[in-house]
C-alpha cells in the first residue's frame, strides 16, 4: 500500500496543487489507516481490494475510541474518499469503499475575524525602517487586501503583481488562476518592500529565488510554518482571539466586504471558492453582527 499512498500524495501535489499542510495531514491520516489495517487483518498480507465499507466504518469507530474530534474524523474520512476515488481512477480498485460512508455531523463554527479597529492597529505593527519589517507590512496588507490563501501568497512571483492595474494573479486550488484586485495601502507596502527586496537576495540567486516575491531573511522562499508563526505574533499583539493564522485575515477580508454591502457572488469569486455555499458562512457572521447592533440600538429590542 506504500507505493499507492506515495503515488496519491504526488498526485495531490502535482495535479491538484494541494498545500503542503494539507498533503502532510492526508499523509498522517493514511499512515494511521495503514496501521489500523495491519491490526484489522492481523498482520496478514492484504490488498486494497480487501478493504470494504465495513473496514472503513471500523476504522472510524477506532478513531472515536481514541477520542479524536468529529472534525478530525470527518477529515480522515474525506481523505479516504479522495484516496480511493483516485485509486479507482487509476484502476487499482473496482469501487470506492468509502464513497457511501456518511460523514459525522459537525457542529457549525463561525470563522474568527478581526474588527476594523484591530486591523488598523495590526498594520502599524511591523517596523518599516527595516527590510524585514517592510516585507512583513507587505504580507499583512496583501493578506487583508486580497483575502488570498497562505499557499497562494507563498507562491506569488514578482511578475504576478500588476501595479498599474492594481491586481495580482494567484494560482489557487486545482491549479486554477484568478485575478484579485488590491488597494492603495497594499500597493504602497509592496512597492516599499520591493525597493529593499535585493537586500534579501543571496549573491547568486537561482532563477526561482529571483522570481519569488516574498523571501526569508536568508534569501529563501517562505514556508507555511514561518508565515503562521509570523501571523500568530502580529495578530497576538492586537487581538485575543483564539486562532491567530493567515486564514483569520482571509476571514476578515470576506467579513468586512459583506459588512459594507459587497455582493456574495463577488466575494465568492475573490476568494476563489468553487461553491457559493462555502462563502455563505460569512453571511452568518454579518447577520450576527447586525443582531448585536440591533440589540444595542433599538429601544424595543429587548
Amino acid at each position: 500500500m506504500e507505493s499507492q499512498i506515495r503515488k496519491y500524495l504526488e498526485y495531490l501535489e502535482t495535479e491538484r496543487n494541494y498545500s503542503p499542510n494539507t498533503i502532510a495531514a492526508y499523509e498522517d491520516d493514511l499512515r494511521q489507516f495503514t496501521e489500523f489495517l495491519h491490526k484489522h487483518f492481523s498482520d496478514k498480507s492484504f490488498s486494497l481490494a480487501d478493504i470494504d465499507q465495513v473496514t472503513i466504518r471500523l476504522f472510524l469507530g477506532d478513531c472515536l475510541e481514541q477520542e479524536f474530534s468529529k472534525r478530525s474524523i470527518a477529515r480522515k474520512l474525506a481523505c479516504l474518499k479522495s484516496f480511493f476515488k483516485y485509486m479507482y481512477k487509476i484502476h487499482e480498485v473496482k469501487a470506492n469503499p468509502a464513497s457511501n460512508v456518511a460523514t459525522p455531523k459537525l457542529e457549525k463554527r463561525l470563522p474568527q475575524y478581526l474588527d476594523e479597529e484591530s486591523i488598523k492597529k495590526l498594520m502599524q505593527q511591523p517596523d518599516t525602517s527595516t527590510t524585514m519589517g517592510k516585507r512583513d507590512a507587505a504580507i499583512l496588507e496583501l493578506f487583508y487586501s486580497t483575502g488570498i490563501r497562505l499557499s497562494e501568497l507563498i507562491n506569488l512571483r514578482r511578475g504576478d503583481v500588476d501595479f498599474p492595474g492594481g491586481t495580482i494573479r494567484v494560482t489557487g486550488k486545482d491549479s486554477k488562476d484568478r485575478i484579485v484586485p488590491f488597494g492603495r495601502p497594499a500597493k504602497a507596502a509592496l512597492q516599499q518592500y520591493l525597493g529593499s527586496r535585493t537586500d534579501l537576495l543571496p549573491r547568486r540567486p537561482t532563477k526561482e529565488i529571483s522570481e519569488i516575491l516574498f523571501l526569508t531573511k536568508r534569501g529563501k522562499r517562505l514556508n507555511p510554518k514561518g508565515v503562521n508563526l509570523l501571523m500568530n505574533d502580529y495578530i497576538g499583539r492586537v487581538s485575543e482571539i483564539q486562532k491567530k493564522s493567515p486564514h483569520v485575515l482571509r476571514h476578515t477580508f470576506a467579513t468586512h466586504l459583506l459588512n459594507r454591502g459587497a455582493d456574495l457572488r463577488a466575494v465568492k469569486e475573490l476568494l476563489g471558492h468553487e461553491s457559493l455555499s462555502t462563502t455563505q458562512v460569512y453571511t452568518h457572521v454579518s447577520v450576527d453582527r447586525l443582531k448585536k447592533i440591533y440589540l444595542q440600538a433599538h429601544p424595543k429590542a429587548t
